[in-house]
């Protein structure tokens, strides 16, 4: 079985797109954390409003998950590819 896989392009693929994967939610995790943390540390008082919810909040949950949609979409439509499921020469 491992020979099979070392020569299967399909593996090769599914890595790429599992980096990808992988990369994207380590940017969400990042953007998330460090505005999260990075602006809501300070006290309620000093606190920056949008649309009524704090600015942290805004930039971490709201426009962070804008931002992350839009890449991932980018990334489906631009760097995934499209594999057959289907074994080659297994044809019924």
């Amino acid at each position: 079985m491992k020979e099979k896989e070392k020569r299967d392009w399909r593996f090769k693929v599914a890595d790429r797109e599992l980096k990808i994967g992988l990369l994207l939610a380590v940017i969400h995790f990042l953007w998330w954390f460090g505005f999260a943390y990075g602006m809501g540390k300070g006290p309620v008082s000093g606190y920056k409003y949008i649309w009524g919810l704090p600015a942290w909040f805004f930039y971490s949950c709201i426009a962070g998950f804008v931002f992350i949609t839009i890449l991932v979409v980018l990334s489906v439509k631009f760097l995934f590819k499209d594999v057959p499921f289907e074994e080659e020469g297994n044809e019924r």
